[in-house]
């Protein structure tokens, strides 16, 4: 398949290609990236990617909302917006089948500038939201390996600025980097790891696939390369033994330091809430390598985190949920949904693969806390359709599973004791189908066969 993101190899081609489909926005007006920035952003929250070229302070210019809007996204993949997840799920796929390993490279454009002295107040990182603790990393790959296999791990996580060589970070009980870290700190010693900020849609995405398609064992940057078309190039770090992306903007490595706990938060979180400030792990920045003339990229959080990881996280979970319940053709996290709700579609041909299906979701995604299950003549995509299938097809006491005192994410603030509990909704139609069931519809006809004058 000839993906138009196989061609795009960092931002800057990024940039070129999206202003060539008229679908970037140049703020040329010098803004703060304390609250300014993020604040003039949020104003165009769905629409374009911005690219802010003057920040106060800063000779980097910014990149964001490269996620917040799918049919943005589609355009990379030579699709439309429908089709995306089932591009990213065939991706994964053939990943899984055919395994591609990175290629090592001493030197490559992310480390073309070796910063001799380490103070991340030089870099425009963004202070979102007014009640933030500070400045957040928001978008930046991680890379680690494990510390008894070496196989290596990408993932995304938040990281607020508290020093010139310091970031407080979360790091997610259920994610692979935390398992890592375990086992690291049991022995009294860091988790090396390189922070790799300005990547493209590939690796931003593998680092996003949940662990039921990319399994502990298995090194996922294998998913970028598939992406990629060619396997995809890494460089040595400077200060740890965890390689870096070849085509990144800006590098920073460093040590997560054992039995070390710091303040990190409040943080303006995808759920529309600030997550609480707490006592969190911390790395100790040990270099920081950059292109001659970088783009750093943010990612808003809301919308844009959202959209990016209920795609990817909703293509990864596919081919699972799939395997188990093969009447299912698709699933969505819904618009606004943060992501926590999912919605199923499928061709039902035995009554109660549905309650398969809910349960086969349940377990492939670990943060889903509403699993909707409609049938195929329902819009999946279109929110409002949904909503009639529920509550058109849905009998209450009958239809709705409850499972409580199930493992809840920790940034909802309905999560007590990291518990929650989980709805299943059956919202297709009984078999046999009743008669009554069918659809009102209406006649296809050729809009360009009529004069319609507006």
């Amino acid at each position: 398949m000839d993906l138009a993101a196989r061609n795009l190899v960092d931002l800057q081609s990024y940039v070129d290609f999206l202003e060539s489909k008229k679908l970037l926005l140049r703020v040329t007006s010098e803004v703060d990236s304390h609250l300014e920035l993020a604040a003039v952003a949020k104003r165009f929250e769905g629409g374009k990617a911005i690219l802010f070229e003057k920040v106060r302070g800063s000779d980097y210019p910014v990149l964001i909302g490269l996620y917040w809007n799918r049919d943005l996204m589609a355009t990379v993949f030579d699709c439309d917006s429908g089709r995306l997840p089932f591009v990213l799920t065939d991706e994964i796929r053939a990943w899984q089948k055919n395994p591609m390993e990175p290629v090592i490279l001493k030197s490559g454009p992310a480390n073309e500038v070796i910063e001799t002295e380490i103070d991340l107040g030089t870099l425009p990182i963004p202070h979102h939201a007014t009640g933030d603790g500070g400045p957040y990393l928001t978008s930046s790959v991680v890379i680690a390996r494990d510390p008894d296999t070496g196989v290596r791990n990408l993932s995304i996580h938040r990281m607020m600025v508290t020093g010139k060589n310091r970031f407080t970070l979360l790091l997610e009980e259920l994610g692979h980097v935390m398992d890592y870290y375990k086992r690291a700190e049991a022995r009294g010693e860091a988790l090396e790891i390189t922070v790799n900020n300005g990547v493209d849609y590939p690796v931003l995405m593998a680092g996003a696939v949940p662990a039921s398609a990319a399994p502990i064992d298995a090194d996922e940057l294998g998913i970028a390369s598939q992406m990629h078309g060619a396997p995809i190039e890494l460089i040595e770090a400077q200060t740890v033994g965890v390689e870096a992306i070849a085509n990144a903007q800006f590098v920073i490595e460093g040590r997560i330091l054992p039995k070390v706990r710091e303040s990190e938060g409040p943080y303006a979180e995808v759920t529309g809430y600030y997550a609480e400030r707490d006592e969190r792990w911390v790395m100790e920045v040990t270099a920081i390598t950059r292109r001659k003339q970088p783009i750093f990229h943010s990612i808003l959080s809301g919308q844009e985190v959202g959209n990016a990881y209920g795609l990817i996280a909703g293509a990864g979970a596919f081919d699972k949920i799939h395997s188990i319940v093969p009447e299912v053709t698709a699933v969505h996290f819904a618009d606004g949904s943060v992501p926590y709700h999912l919605v199923v579609r499928m061709n039902k041909i035995h009554e109660g693969s549905q309650r398969n299906a809910i349960m086969a979701a349940f377990v492939s995604l670990a943060f889903a806390k509403t699993v909707t299950v409609v049938d195929e003549d329902v819009d999946i995509y279109n929110p409002v359709d949904v909503d009639w299938a529920v509550q058109t097809r849905c009998c209450y006491e009958r239809d709705l599973l409850l499972i409580p005192d199930a493992i809840g994410h920790r940034l909802n603030p309905m999560v007590e004791g990291d518990k929650w509990t989980r709805l299943g909704i059956d919202a297709t139609v009984p078999l046999p189908r009743p008669e009554k069931f069918t659809r009102a519809t209406m006649d296809d006809v050729d809009l360009s066969n009529y004069e319609i004058k507006e």
